[in-house]
């Protein structure tokens, strides 16, 4: 039966893999990922490396080059070589029913409810288009599903504790939630299940009156030892071989800090040596100290009318760009100071500086007028002509920790600029602005007199041919430093997410009721739409039987703690429903819940870990009831023909349902669901469904 299930989930994920021969979704951000790792180009992404190092690596094994440039969804592959990605990520995704299977068959001692789960699964038109692009999707729901099926095994291993199988259990469930965790940071949902897990076990294992207590402690530390020690080294590692790989100069280096920029081969600060010490005349970039915080930066482009003064926007900026370009000027003088015959002279702490932007000759500014975004900070803006403005123009310069008359170091002092007239401190409040702001950051002047990250500033690039250079190679940071840093920017980025122009975004409330899919594939009539929606029969069964585990779940309870007596074979019925379905419904809870609490953009995608929770609930749930109900029948053979005839019917209606929405997986071509000439007219079941 497994060996035939498997067949069915390979076959039915492999099915026109190839199709579309173009860029489908976020294969062009995942796609474009894998080609960074084959060409060693640093990137910054959201989530952890794991999912985009394995890409790369079914990429390069497969024989593709890595310079397909993935810049849009539509864009032909040509004959450049997909397949290697497209197919590990349906081979992952494949694996995914025999997990359940095995998980369910584990947990209730039923084949007939694995057989459902595995059915749910391999018919499930969501899953299939979900496992069949190069997407992190697949790569996380294996290494989770991974992760449950060894917690379960190594529970059932419970009665021969330090055997062979129980410490391979235990390891391989560590191993699992290091993947899970590498790929994106919701694989802590399935840490916090494990966790859970061995608290409970733990917990009743200190019950245990017959174990001593040196045996309990080795019972905990081979936790500790498997479950944390396991997990977090092999997490680490992942970082080091990503960060050993991304060894050149690429889009993501503005995130990080100026040190860490210096060991990217290619970038500006790589193996480069800059004037030691800021004088007059200088250009520089300033960049903030606030992880991800970005560099001081203006263009031509005004506030817009109702926001502040209508003066020059001065943003924060994350990318490399000559619009992050300032001349360092004093405040009283306008001299040449690029004139070779003109003296050095240094900027010392303490100095009051004007701080010019080179591209467009306007004068960092500030006034009393409100920030855009954070309200009783002041308004920070390009003003003035050829450098010529106003007393609102001047800075205090000061450095952290320094006296008053010390030179400024480049990269290594920490500057504060502190507005001469209104008193406040130059700053990045990490806060996006609108897309009149182009969705850069917003920078304030805060009246706040307190020394954050946010009001902190370091130079990095130094221009002054007059000035001799020193090597930036002191300043390499460890990798612990890099390591925090990295989780710094990556958590900031995630808050961060805004829905991009007509994208189509969720809520979770609409997930379990299959409310509103996700092209991933063509507009209109002549393209090839594939269309990412669940198999509306088993997502609505699988959350009508939410609401019928809770009340099988009360009422099995309510009777045990009340003295019924039962049987046998309903006491076991009762440890199923109570342990097994208990154990996959948290499962589900700790996958669903939380995204209400989130503040970043959400996608109808987030709910695929809790479906398979509530897959496997419902094949729980329906044997457990049909097996119930068919005890109260005789004879024997009339009972087996109900339970048997339950399970095939649930069984046959999934099928069908997958043969009417299978196109959806598949491709459509011709007329659109809205026309009434459309074969799929007759399945636009909801006016919210965009097929």
């Amino acid at each position: 039966v497994l060996a035939l299930l498997t067949l069915l989930s390979f076959a039915s994920r492999f099915h026109r893999l190839p199709e579309p021969p173009h860029v489908c979704w976020d294969e062009t951000h995942f796609g474009k990922m894998g080609s960074y790792y084959i060409n060693r180009t640093f990137f910054f992404d959201v989530h952890p490396p794991l999912g985009k190092m394995l890409i790369g690596l079914a990429g390069y094994l497969s024989g593709y080059d890595g310079t397909f440039p993935f810049q849009k969804p539509g864009d032909r592959y040509e004959q450049h070589n997909y397949m290697g990605m497209r197919g590990f990520c349906a081979f992952l995704g494949s694996c995914l029913v025999p997990f359940a299977y095995l998980t369910v068959l584990e947990l209730s001692k039923s084949l007939p409810a694995a057989l459902l789960t595995a059915c749910i699964l391999i018919f499930d038109t969501g899953c299939i288009t979900l496992s069949q692009y190069i997407l992190l999707d697949p790569i996380l729901m294996f290494f989770l599903m991974g992760a449950v099926l060894s917690m379960v095994k190594c529970n059932a291993c419970a009665d021969r504790p330090f055997s062979a199988s129980w410490w391979f259990w235990l390891s391989l469930t560590g191993v699992n939630l290091a993947g899970a965790m590498g790929v994106k940071f919701v694989g802590l949902f399935v840490v916090l299940l494990v966790g859970l897990n061995t608290i409970y076990d733990l917990w009743d294992l200190l019950g245990n009156l017959s174990l001593s207590l040196v045996m309990f402690g080795k019972h905990l530390l081979a936790r500790v030892l498997c479950l944390i020690l396991l997990p977090l080294a092999l997490y680490t590692a992942m970082f080091a071989v990503h960060f050993t790989v991304l060894n050149k100069s690429g889009p993501g280096d503005g995130f990080f800090s100026s040190a860490f920029q210096s060991q990217l081969i290619g970038n500006n600060l790589h193996n480069v040596s800059v004037p030691e010490h800021l004088a007059y005349g200088s250009v520089v970039t300033m960049k903030n100290l606030r992880m991800a915080g970005g560099y001081l930066h203006s263009h031509w482009h005004l506030y817009p009318e109702g926001v502040g003064a209508r003066q020059q926007q001065v943003t924060a900026y994350l990318h490399k760009d000559l619009n992050n370009l300032w001349i360092i000027k004093k405040h009283d003088s306008d001299t040449d100071l690029s004139d070779p015959s003109s003296p050095v002279e240094f900027v010392r702490h303490g100095d009051i500086i004007r701080l010019e932007h080179k591209e467009t000759s306007r004068n960092l500014h500030s006034h009393q007028h409100e920030a855009p975004l954070t309200r009783k900070h002041f308004q920070v803006t390009g003003y003035g002509i050829n450098g010529t403005g106003d007393s609102n123009d001047f800075w205090r310069i000061e450095v952290v920790g320094r006296k008053p008359g010390k030179l400024i170091k480049v990269l290594r002092s920490q500057v504060r600029l502190t507005h001469v007239a209104t008193g406040c401190l130059l700053g990045s409040s990490g806060k996006t602005l609108p897309k009149w702001g182009w969705e850069q950051v917003e920078v304030t002047c805060t009246p706040y007199l307190k020394d954050t990250p946010n009001s902190l500033w370091n130079f990095e690039d130094h221009i002054n041919p007059k000035l001799p250079n020193i090597s930036l190679d002191v300043l390499k940071p460890s990798f612990a430093e890099i390591l925090l840093e990295s989780h710094m920017v990556m958590i900031r980025g995630n808050s961060g997410l805004k829905p991009k122009d007509n994208e189509v975004t969720s809520k979770p409330w609409h997930w379990p009721i299959n409310y509103q899919g996700l092209r991933f594939s063509g507009v209109n009539e002549t393209d090839y739409r594939v269309y990412l929606l669940g198999n509306p029969v088993v997502w609505w069964l699988n959350l009508f039987t939410i609401g019928l585990y809770l009340l099988t779940a009360i009422s099995t309870a309510v009777a045990l703690k009340r003295g019924v007596q039962l049987s046998s074979e309903l006491k076991e019925l009762s440890r199923v429903v109570l342990h097994g379905g208990g154990q996959i419904a948290l499962g589900w809870l700790l996958h669903y819940l939380p995204f209400f609490m989130m503040g970043r953009v959400l996608y109808f995608h987030h709910y695929f870990p809790a479906m398979l929770f509530s897959s496997m609930l419902t094949g729980i749930t329906w044997d457990t009831l049909l097996k119930f109900f068919a005890r109260f029948l005789s004879p024997s053979t009339a009972a087996r023909r109900v339970y048997g005839g339950g399970i095939l019917a649930l069984v046959l209606l999934i099928v069908y349902s997958f043969y009417l929405f299978h196109p959806l997986s598949y491709g459509m071509i011709g007329p659109m669901a809205s026309d009434p000439s459309s074969p799929m007219a007759g399945l636009r079941w909801m006016d919210s469904w965009e097929f």
